[in-house]
């Protein structure tokens, strides 16, 4: 069935939320919101076509990651006494899945609703040996307006005859006052995790903890994200945050708030995944956008909650093993207003 697809446009809309997404990487290519004032805005980094997607010049904007999301370190890891290689693409890492990975390949449309609740729910059958990982997987993703403020992510996978590491991510970039409007340094932000896995020089996990307080990364109360940005090694962040601290409602955690600061709209994300990847976009430098835009560096924010990077070969993280017949599930749930 998979063969006769081709790359489509869908739409999610509730009469204040609209939503593109394509069947190509499961990516979200425009999401549309009002501000206080009633002006809607298209708040995600995108292309005007699907092609542009495909060309392999899109530094993952919207899409799904994985078989597993983030670094794994040096291509390399052992399960259940068997040794695994995959493919090197972002330094001496394997990177969100590999060179052809989630983001990179035509998903299944199984349904789509219109209504008050529209959805669209895309499924993938990744392949034992795809990008190197052991065993065949079954992997869906389904967006929702769940409500006029909301936007809901579910994503499941379910391995077939091998254990295998799993870990998904969405990998939106955001910026608030619309796709197009310069960079994000003035958006306040606020993420409920007191400390951070840091990195060593290739962006891989030391496996040690590290409280924020104190610290560049302490966002545990609302602060501008070009306060700090400055203080942190490299070009930006891109560091994964351990979700402690936050509220939880119907089984999901606060992770972040985040306000635009001229046009009043709000971004609050829950989720259920141990950690999230905070990235400004450092790697964004000259990218012909939708109509017209060129997003430089920090003009987006991307917010991928996530297992921790490389656990598969750290034992002090929470695994992202995954048994046959088990079942792999993360949702998101991105909740828009306007203050």
């Amino acid at each position: 069935m998979g063969e006769q697809q081709k790359p489509e446009l869908f739409e999610l809309n509730n009469g204040s939320i609209r939503i593109k997404i394509t069947n190509y990487g499961a990516i979200v290519t425009h999401l549309f919101v009002p501000d206080r004032h009633g002006n809607v805005a298209d708040i995600v980094l995108g292309f005007d076509s699907i092609e542009s997607y495909m060309k392999d010049n899109s530094p993952y904007f919207g899409c799904i990651v994985g078989r597993v999301a983030n670094r794994i370190r040096d291509g390399k890891f052992a399960l259940n006494g068997v040794h695994y290689t995959l493919p090197v693409n972002n330094g001496p890492n394997s990177l969100h899945g590999g060179n052809k990975g989630f983001d990179k390949v035509l998903w299944e449309v199984v349904e789509h609703k219109d209504g008050d609740h529209p959805s669209i729910t895309f499924k993938y059958q990744s392949r034992d040996g795809e990008e190197g990982y052991p065993g065949d997987v079954t992997a869906t993703a389904t967006y929702a307006l769940t409500s006029s403020k909301t936007m809901r992510v579910d994503m499941e996978a379910v391995p077939k005859d091998k254990a295998t590491p799993i870990n998904l991510a969405q990998h939106t970039y955001w910026n608030l006052a619309g796709h197009n409007s310069g960079d994000v340094l003035d958006h306040s932000l606020q993420i409920w995790g007191s400390q951070i896995t840091p990195v060593d020089q290739n962006s891989i996990p030391t496996g040690e903890f590290l409280p924020v307080k104190g610290t560049a990364f302490d966002f545990t109360s609302e602060k501008k994200i070009g306060n700090s940005i400055t203080d942190v090694t490299g070009l930006g962040y891109d560091h994964n945050y351990v979700l402690d601290c936050g509220e939880e409602k119907i089984g999901l955690k606060h992770a972040a708030k985040v306000k635009d600061p001229s046009g009043s709209r709000v971004l609050d994300l829950w989720t259920d995944a141990p950690g999230m990847q905070f990235y400004t976009a450092n790697y964004v430098n000259g990218v012909a956008g939708k109509e017209g835009g060129v997003y430089e560096k920090h003009s987006g924010l991307c917010l991928e909650t996530q297992g921790f990077p490389n656990a598969i070969n750290q034992s002090n993280f929470p695994s992202i093993v995954v048994q046959p017949g088990e079942k792999y599930k993360q949702t998101m749930l991105f909740e828009f207003s306007a203050e």
